[in-house]
């Protein structure tokens, strides 16, 4: 399965929760906008601590989005995977393990130069 799909999926998600649960949703989006906007960190760091923490939560729909998110906010190949080398550090062999689709989501948004 491409990392395309997973963003397909999320897609389709955020359309039935939109319709099935909108106060739910809308205050978690609410909450994740607030938290996202705080102007300490750029938008490239912070979107690299989601790819880092995407691999430590094992979760490959957000390796997807927010490696997708890292490669728009200008995050170089390299500092993707070395974020995602830093869950492996904190969260160790499991992390490790799903590096598998960090380079898959790498290789189809940030192809090598």
């Amino acid at each position: 399965m491409l990392m395309t799909d997973k963003l397909t999926e999320v897609d389709a998600l955020m359309r039935s929760l939109r319709q099935e649960y909108p106060q739910e949703l809308a205050a978690f989006l609410n909450f994740m906008q607030k938290a996202e906007a705080g102007p300490a960190l750029d938008l490239r760091v912070k979107e690299l601590i989601n790819v880092a923490l995407s691999v430590a939560a094992q979760c490959e729909w957000c390796i997807a989005l927010h490696v997708k998110h890292a490669v728009t906010a200008g995050a170089r190949r390299e500092e993707i995977v070395s974020a995602g080398f830093m869950a492996v550090i904190m969260h160790g062999g499991p992390a490790l393990m799903y590096l598998n689709p960090l380079l898959q989501a790498v290789e189809e948004f940030a192809p090598a130069a």
